[in-house]
């Protein structure tokens, strides 16, 4: 794609930012607020979902094998009833429908822009979906696939600091990503703080369920080898609780779970 058939969209996020670099860099297609000096050492999770090979994979192959597995294909929801979830649990439209709300929406750790592309389509007017990740290879497919046009922008930056002001989206988005974060609590902190106050979040995390993740002790060793966190059942609901959210919610899978709530 052009690194100029999106520029409006990709300058509209400068006014969401807390700190607007003065000479923004948008050489890549994308807003790229980290750039080389920021490169750190990945976890084994991160440094698999950073590699050149998975970008290309992920949407047909790696997401839709894993995650459905994970939510209990056939009898769990596919791909495409996920992402209608997410649509309706942030209070967006459905593809098409004329009265799409005009949303500022946030897509943390946003890979290959797949799910920042079905939450595009849920919104209209001057409605605009922002997908973030730290990833430059994932974002160069993102990129790629996202058609001129499109309500949709990407931001390269730090999921853990989040780069925007508070109160700054009308939603926020993060799937498939919490059990990747060094500090997942510190980014649930973060996503709270850029939601405004009746705003939605909805995440969709991994999910404590075999002999091995039922053990604190067991989770904290994956964790620690891989860079892979699984939660507990009431870990996610509870620390939205503990952020003020309401009307929490949660939908379990075999290893996954999906958790929403309104920001107060």
């Amino acid at each position: 794609m052009s690194t100029t058939q999106r520029p409006s969209a990709a300058r509209r996020v400068l006014d969401l930012l807390r700190d607007p670099p003065a000479d923004p860099d948008l050489s890549a297609g994308y807003l790229d607020l980290l750039g080389p000096a920021e490169e750190r050492a990945p976890s084994l999770a991160q440094s698999v979902m950073e590699s050149t090979f998975l970008p290309r994979i992920y949407e047909k192959v790696w997401r839709p094998v894993g995650f459905n597995l994970a939510k209990g294909w056939p009898i769990g929801p596919d791909t495409a009833a996920e992402q209608a979830t997410a649509r309706d649990w942030l209070g967006l439209g459905r593809p098409g429908d004329p009265d799409r709300p005009a949303a500022t929406v946030l897509d943390v750790a946003c890979g290959p822009g797949n799910v920042t592309r079905a939450l595009a389509e849920g919104v209209g007017g001057d409605g605009l979906v922002v997908g973030l990740d730290a990833s430059a290879t994932m974002l160069a497919r993102a990129e790629a696939d996202t058609p001129a046009g499109d309500r949709a922008c990407y931001v390269r930056g730090n999921a853990v600091d989040l780069p925007f002001r508070d109160a700054a989206f009308d939603a926020v988005c993060c799937f498939g990503a919490l059990y990747l974060f060094d500090d997942p609590w510190t980014a649930l902190d973060g996503m709270t703080r850029v939601l405004r106050p009746g705003g939605r979040l909805i995440i969709l995390t991994s999910r404590r369920l075999t002999p091995l993740h039922a053990s604190k002790v067991g989770g904290e060793l994956i964790r620690r080898v891989t860079g892979y966190t699984v939660f507990g059942d009431r870990e996610v609901t509870g620390a939205l609780a503990d952020r003020g959210f309401t009307a929490v919610r949660r939908r379990r899978y075999p290893l996954m779970q999906l958790v929403g709530g309104t920001r107060t």
